[in-house]
């Protein structure tokens, strides 16, 4: 399945990693997982995952007086999408120019810069 939108912002890609990695969640859940790390209101959480349901990234079913919501589409399919449309846009296409500009930072460290050149050998 096709992602429905790119239309996704930071604040929603953090909610849905943690939807993707409860496997379905209330908002209550991904709430408190986000206040672990930062302060943000539960009407702002409730509008992001209500928000990643129009776009068509989550489903919902009603239970009781909440809402469980779970994934849409597959995190592999949304990956692959964002990384084709930054690909596009930032590179003009071209995946060695975005494999170069990743594996050239200079925080990359060594056990990922190891990990990148294990995957390619491998494809070889």
């Amino acid at each position: 399945m096709k992602t429905p939108t790119l239309a996704i912002g930071d604040s929603e890609m953090e909610v849905l990693n943690h939807v993707w990695e409860l496997k379905q969640a209330t908002v209550a859940q991904v709430h408190e997982r986000i206040l672990e790390n930062r302060k943000i209101a539960y009407t702002t959480v409730m509008t992001m995952m209500q928000n990643l349901a129009k776009k068509g990234f989550l489903s919902f079913e009603r239970d009781g007086q909440s809402y469980v919501y779970t994934p849409a589409i597959a995190p592999s399919s949304v990956k692959k999408d964002l990384l084709s449309h930054l690909m596009q846009k930032v590179f003009k296409g071209s995946p060695s120019a975005l494999m170069q500009a990743l594996v050239e930072q200079e925080d990359l460290p060594d056990d990922e810069r190891d990990a990148i050149k294990a995957i390619i050998n491998k494809m070889e």
